[in-house]
């Protein structure tokens, strides 16, 4: 059964991909773009140290947050809009406020390099991945950690909730996407399959699916019930940075070395 059909032309809305502008200002190089949930404003992250605000609509510059010198990596809004988190060198979870524009909280992880972070769609929980494999969860009301999770064996580079908070997903460069339970931190599966760094993952807005993608230039989507692979890409011809789900789930694109951005067409 064919499940999900490629389409190399496509955008969310249209059967054609267009340019539409370059946001310049970054002095050195970009390491994580995000975008806010009402889908208006975009946040980038670089190693100049500054994260900076963008306008989507007229492509201008809203403003730029100065982070601090190398702490500044991977970057997410809030699901309100309100703040922006990002991992730092120092092993740190810095919260900058959108409207500030300054750092109005930091959760210590007391650990290392905080890779890649996320929050939980219903705002109560952040997650991040560190440089020593480990995962911590904090509360977001009351700043504790809640849960320090040691299930990989390597650098963590990407982390994603379930559409119902109920979820967490990992990635790493030893090859495996864990998936534990948010509010009792097990283990609820370790999955195998990649061949290579596992380098991003993306829970699909139907709570079943999530997608992955690697350094062994595949993308796969997976079954979360069933903790198993359902399909895999091969489109790629070089490693695959980033791989993400429109609003909706019918749409899974993904950005590769080979310079190449593919959409594919995905069953809702």
């Amino acid at each position: 059964k064919q499940w999900y059909q490629r389409r190399v032309r496509g955008n969310w809305r249209d059967d054609f991909l267009e340019y539409k502008s370059e946001l310049k200002g970054h002095q050195l190089g970009i390491v994580s773009v995000t975008i806010n949930s009402a889908g208006t404003v975009a946040a980038s992250s670089s190693l100049d140290s500054t994260i900076k605000l963008w306008d989507l609509d007229s492509s201008k510059q809203i403003k730029s947050i100065d982070a601090g010198p190398v702490d500044c990596w991977s970057v997410a809004f809030s699901p309100d809009g309100q703040y922006i988190g990002s991992g730092s060198h120092s092993g740190k979870i810095n919260l900058f406020g959108i409207e500030s524009g300054k750092l109005e909280q930091t959760l210590d992880t007391r650990g290392k390099f905080v890779m890649s972070i996320a929050y939980s769609p219903d705002g109560h929980f952040i997650a991040c991945g560190g440089i020593d494999g480990i995962v911590c969860i904090f509360d977001l009301a009351t700043g504790k950690l809640l849960h320090t999770l040691e299930g990989h064996a390597m650098p963590i580079r990407s982390l994603t909730f379930s559409p119902d908070s109920q979820l967490l997903t990992t990635c790493s460069d030893d090859k495996s996407i864990k998936i534990y339970d948010v509010q009792h931190a097990n283990l609820i599966g370790t999955l195998s399959g990649h061949g290579s760094y596992v380098l991003c993952v993306d829970f699909c807005p139907d709570n079943t699916h999530f997608a992955t993608s690697s350094s062994d230039r595949k993308v796969k989507v997976w079954d979360a019930g069933m903790r198993k692979a359902v399909h895999t890409f091969t489109d790629h011809s070089d490693q695959v940075w980033g791989v993400a789900y429109n609003d909706n789930g019918s749409k899974l694109v993904s950005v590769s070395d080979d310079k190449q951005v593919i959409v594919y067409e995905c069953p809702i």
